[in-house]
């Protein structure tokens, strides 16, 4: 029979990209984890890596292994969740992932919430960029995550993960506070404030302004949207902004009608596939969902 832990760890290395990657993110050695690899291939009786330069990738048998592995997983977080709706009431640890914005916003007072209202359930919160908060949760690191997806750049999550869509933000566009514009084209000279250009956020925002005939001139970057809204305000930068962070700082800043304001990001709650039907996660997800409608609607 084959070691579901040395299962787990040759899926780790697929999912962060080579052996050290995955030895430092769980906390263990290289040889170690070369160890159990090597035993894993004994028992299978195949070869599950292959030495590129000086890292080394699955094969095609290591990565049918991997896609069985996530079966097994899913089944197991299936089973958990069956057992778990035999208590009466959630409880147990939950950790939970989440971005800024709704970190700052929304979580205090869902977790208040679940605090009243379920005391044997121990919610505990990371704040995590969404791209790492899903590695995490693939990596059981997390039970859960926050994150939010943009138009057009949203993808398919990753195999082994159940969405569920818990609200929507609208972004609009602002121009620095205090300067005057004739015409549209005095935009094409504007400073702009971005989040990282690999994030979804910044990539979206490019595309719109291209979109308008704009090509952004991005002077300053931060993962920071608060400073985003600073920025604005002082009459620095344009930007586009989540009405939640403009509730947040209670701003009174107008969109311009010169960007579009008809947009708007997604929330989402993300699990392990099989564990969507746990009372626990889902009382989580309620009292997230239950929040976010009720500040939407303020």
């Amino acid at each position: 029979m084959l070691d579901l832990h040395r299962l787990t760890l040759l899926r780790e290395v697929k999912l962060h990209g080579s052996m050290s990657a995955a030895a430092r993110e769980l906390s263990y050695s290289h040889s170690a984890i070369s160890q159990q690899l090597g035993l894993l291939e004994k028992e299978t009786g195949v070869v599950l890596l292959e030495r590129v330069g000086r890292n080394v990738r699955l094969t095609p048998a290591g990565e049918e292994l991997v896609r069985n592995t996530e079966a097994i997983l899913t089944a197991m977080e299936r089973a958990e969740a069956d057992l778990a709706t035999s208590h009466e009431r959630p409880q147990g640890i939950v950790t939970i992932a989440a971005f800024s914005t709704i970190s700052r916003s929304v979580m205090p007072f869902a977790l208040a919430e679940l605090a009243r209202n379920y005391p044997g359930l121990d919610v505990r919160l990371r704040r995590e960029d969404p791209e790492q908060a899903v590695v995490q949760l693939i990596s059981r690191q997390v039970d859960a995550v926050v994150s939010d997806a943009f138009p057009g750049t949203a993808v398919a999550p990753p195999g082994g993960v159940h969405t569920t869509l818990i609200g929507q933000d609208p972004i609009r566009g602002y121009l620095p506070h205090g300067l005057e514009f004739a015409d549209f084209d005095d935009l094409k000279q504007l400073r702009w404030v971005a989040e990282p250009p690999h994030t979804a956020s910044s990539q979206w925002a490019v595309r719109v302004c291209r979109e308008l005939g704009i090509d952004p001139v991005i002077s300053y970057v931060s993962s920071d949207l608060l400073f985003h809204l600073r920025m604005v305000e002082q009459g620095l930068a344009a930007a586009f902004l989540p009405d939640m962070v403009l509730r947040e700082a209670g701003s009174v800043m107008t969109p311009s009608s010169w960007l579009p304001a008809d947009q708007q990001r997604s929330i989402q709650f993300l699990v392990r596939s099989g564990s969507e039907r746990s009372a626990s996660l889902t009382a989580v997800r309620e009292a997230i969902t239950q929040v976010l409608h009720a500040k939407h609607n303020m």
